[in-house]
């Protein structure tokens, strides 16, 4: 039988090593090894003549049928579905949604379709509020309060379930390895565990995992590499509206996102998220423009605000909401210097309305619009839309898809859609190519 051993793991990274030292030899962090019991299961040599290399085109191909849940923009960011034997991981800030969503996840299964719920952050009856709160009836959901990873999948082998969710792995703990539940040890070999289980059993799994405040997934980075699946449920806390956005999809597209709100029954799926962004748009106030950008493969027009007003500090704010402050810094000394928009003694307030978050240099453009709109004073005209990024000389320049961001527009009815001049080729109604932010401000201030 083998026994067990005794090495140091590093916190920060995972690294074993059978001795002590001051420094983790592989990530260099200092006095982070901690002593760990760890299983002596190497096989030896007659172990590993039992296994024999097989050719790929003998290996028998096998169709297995994708897990519905009842969630149609749900399963298309999954791809289509879980896949059996699949091993997924849903990330996000702490109360955001990801129980939520999980709970829902098993309670949309076929009716026949079990699905063991473990849960190590809460006991059965905490539950059994939360699916009161969500009217889930959770007849198919059996609920296992249990932190032992070898336990859970031996009462997973005893029910053979149609799904597996661990809810969450930070909680999981192996007894083998002495530290707490959470380490970096500890995530790693439990998730090792439950892919193994997902891949000789043929049954789905789903774990929750936490992010950090650097927006990594708390615990090693390995675990993303591990699992066949990382799915991120994003948003403002205090915001009504969550993306679920794929990082990593194995058996899938990671171009796809879902938009989801929030409601007092749980996370509801939003088929047409530009008209919810939209819908409480002020056509006549200055500052306010319409951006269309890219989620996943899926155009979304979005509102962006913007306040200029004169500061009262010895260095004026340039603060934004929903959109990277960096490139607002940039994007004020671009209008400065190219635009002649005189910002140096302005406060400038960007946001994104909706809590979403915006990345891609084509929000660049109606960015600045709806700050020059406001400095001067002049509303954007109702029916324009813009995307497009600016460059340093105040050149607005091509960005990627922009046939399906016109498409939108066209969609949303909006007559008039800002684009970049090597983007236009005259066959779309209602584009105006721009060469540059001036021709911009006045194709759309009124």
């Amino acid at each position: 039988m083998p026994g067990r051993r005794t090495a140091f793991v590093c916190r920060e990274c995972g690294h074993s090593t059978p001795k002590w030292a001051g420094r983790c030899p592989d990530c260099g962090s200092w006095d982070s090894l901690q002593e760990s019991r760890v299983s002596g299961g190497s096989r030896g040599a007659g172990d590993a003549a039992l296994i024999e290399p097989v050719r790929l085109g003998d290996v028998q191909s096998i169709d297995y049928s994708r897990v519905r849940f009842g969630l149609p923009e749900v399963e298309r960011v999954f791809g289509g579905g879980l896949v059996p034997g699949s091993l997924c991981l849903l990330g996000g800030d702490p109360g955001i949604g990801k129980s939520t969503l999980l709970i829902q996840i098993a309670n949309g299964l076929r009716d026949g379709d079990s699905v063991l719920y473990v849960s190590g952050e809460e006991s059965p009856h905490q539950l059994r509020l939360r699916a009161n709160r969500l009217d889930i009836a959770g007849r198919n959901i059996s609920v296992l309060p249990e932190v032992e990873v070898d336990s859970v999948i031996a009462a997973a082998e005893k029910m053979r379930p149609n799904l597996l969710i661990v809810d969450s792995i930070q909680t999981a703990r192996v007894d083998d390895l002495g530290s707490v539940p959470g380490s970096m040890a500890q995530v790693r070999e439990s998730a090792n565990k439950l892919l193994r289980y997902a891949k000789e059993s043929h049954v789905p799994v789903l774990i929750a995992g936490h992010v950090t405040k650097e927006g990594n997934i708390a615990g090693p980075r390995t675990l993303e590499h591990l699992v066949d699946a990382v799915m991120y449920l994003e948003g403002e806390s205090r915001s009504a509206y969550r993306l679920l956005r794929t990082v990593k999809n194995r058996f899938g597209s990671t171009n796809e996102v879902a938009v989801l709100a929030m409601t007092g029954t749980g996370l509801a799926e939003v088929p047409n998220p530009s008209s919810v962004f939209l819908s409480e748009r002020s056509e006549s106030a200055p500052g306010s423009a319409v951006a269309i950008t890219i989620e996943g493969s899926r155009a979304i027009m979005v509102e962006v605000q913007a306040l200029v007003s004169r500061t009262v500090y010895s260095l004026p704010k340039r603060l934004a909401t929903g959109y990277d402050s960096n490139r607002l810094t940039m994007m004020v000394a671009v209008l400065g210097k190219r635009a002649g928009a005189s910002l140096f003694d302005q406060d400038v307030y960007v946001n994104v309305v909706g809590g979403l978050r915006l990345s891609e240099p084509a929000v660049d453009l109606p960015v600045a619009l709806a700050i020059a709109s406001s400095l001067r004073g002049r509303r954007i005209k109702p029916d324009v839309a813009a995307f497009g990024e600016i460059g340093l000389v105040g050149e607005v320049r091509s960005v990627s898809q922009g046939e399906r961001r016109l498409e939108e527009a066209i969609r949303m009815n909006f007559g008039t859609c800002l684009i970049p001049k090597s983007l236009a080729d005259g066959s779309t109604n209602g584009a105006v190519a721009v060469h540059d932010l001036n021709e911009a401000f006045e194709a759309g201030l009124d």
